[in-house]
């Protein structure tokens, strides 16, 4: 089992099992390209520089990922390769240069991708479940397309933000309890949502579909994702049309982009589904990710409390199938886009992945550290979400996605 020279590295999220993608800059130079190992990040434009690997500058030294993802998995898969090599050999020419090892500490994390478009889907039985539980009848929770599709809808790609950026509470019209006319207001019911998401890495022509089987050579990488949601908003408006102004006014990602490949290791079989799906959305191997995932709600002044642990394996619909079924009306995807998974909640309440379904839909108080009580996400709250893999010493992980909610704009 590879091990890296880099200290500590493999107590880390960013172990040589992993070497995810970002964009990040310093005091010293602007946005470009770089590797987290261990605490610290590789600069891969420095790197080229000193002829330590070969990568095409011009995909490296931009803000954005979407040129070297465009290199192809061909391409960047041997670069990773060759990269772990670097930071594993004990003679490395790598050591040589230790200035090309910045810590993460000291340097600015930025928006690792130009998101052209951007889908959230609705993949978890569970949370489905307890949706349709409080709002439809709980006999009949699943509306009845849900076990024969990937349920989606199309999600605003311009309020994609990175990890660490402040949101103001969105504002919107509220129908209130009772009232005969809906007031124009700041969300009072303001949530999160625990999601994944999938960065698409190759691009499809109008009237092109994806099968199962294909599907995962058109994925780079994954990333963490919040996909905030005013449920006050949300509920007023949604019908017919489903979610608008309650989903788009924020989505936070985490800034560093694991490969696909660097997931291999913890692969597993999803949850039996039944009936069987239609041809097209048929697959075969182990096609769900073991991936454990947990939330951080922390009120200004307090400490964090845990309130969620749920895992990816519990998706309903896998991504393959979540692509194969977004490109089978011939629907083209691009390099950037992000495809996120819906929330995913697990079988117990712990495993809940949003506060709608946590404090079930406002009617119980959610208890945290120090004493203090929640509902949903008050003025100053800060919500982090963190992800990671672990399995036979192997650990990879995705770092954490965070944001403070600030008062809304006046």
């Amino acid at each position: 089992m590879l091990t890296s020279w880099v200290p500590n590295a493999e107590r880390t999220d960013f172990s040589i099992h992993n070497l995810p993608f970002g964009i990040f800059s310093t005091s010293q130079f602007g946005p470009r390209a770089g590797v987290a190992i261990g605490d610290q990040v590789l600069d891969l434009l420095g790197t080229v520089q000193q002829g330590l690997i070969d990568i095409p500058i011009c995909t490296i030294s931009k803000p954005y990922l979407n040129d070297f993802i465009r290199l192809g998995k061909t391409k960047t898969n041997a670069i990773r390769q060759n990269l772990q090599h670097l930071l594993s050999q004990v003679d490395s020419p790598l050591r040589d240069f230790p200035k090309l090892l910045l810590s993460q500490k000291e340097v600015t994390m930025h928006m690792p991708l130009q998101v052209g478009d951007y889908t959230d889907f609705y993949s978890s039985q569970e949370h489905a479940t307890n949706v349709g539980k409080m709002f439809r009848d709980p006999e009949n929770a699943l509306l009845p397309n849900w076990k024969h599709l990937p349920v989606g809808y199309h999600g605003r790609a311009s309020s994609i933000i990175i990890s660490g950026q402040n949101i103001h509470r969105p504002k919107g019209q509220l129908m209130t309890k009772g009232a005969p006319a809906p007031i124009f207001s700041p969300s009072r019911r303001l949530d999160f949502e625990l999601e994944m998401a999938f960065v698409i890495g190759k691009n499809t022509q109008v009237g092109q579909s994806l099968s199962t089987a294909d599907a995962e050579d058109y994925i780079f990488g994954m990333v963490l994702f919040n996909d905030w949601s005013a449920r006050d908003i949300q509920k007023w408006e949604y019908v017919p049309l489903g979610p608008f102004l309650g989903k788009s006014f924020a989505s936070s990602i985490s800034p560093w982009v694991v490969p696909l490949e660097a997931l291999s290791d913890f692969r597993l079989s999803g949850p039996q589904q039944e009936p069987e799906p239609l041809p097209y959305l048929q697959f075969s191997g182990e096609r769900n990710f073991d991936i454990q995932l947990e939330v951080d709600l922390q009120p200004p002044g307090a400490e964090a409390s845990t309130i969620c642990q749920s895992n990816t394996k519990y998706l309903y619909w896998n991504i393959t199938q979540q692509l194969a079924h977004h490109t089978s009306n011939g629907c083209p995807v691009r390099v950037g886009d992000l495809m996120a998974s819906g929330t995913i909640s697990g079988p117990t309440e712990k495993g809940y992945g949003s506060l709608l379904e946590l404090s079930w839909g406002g009617k119980k108080e959610l208890q945290l550290q120090g004493g203090h009580q929640r509902t949903f996400i008050e003025d100053y709250d800060r919500i982090t979400m963190r992800g990671f893999a672990q399995r036979d010493g192997k650990r990879v992980g995705f770092g954490e996605v965070t944001a403070q909610i600030l008062p809304s704009i006046e």
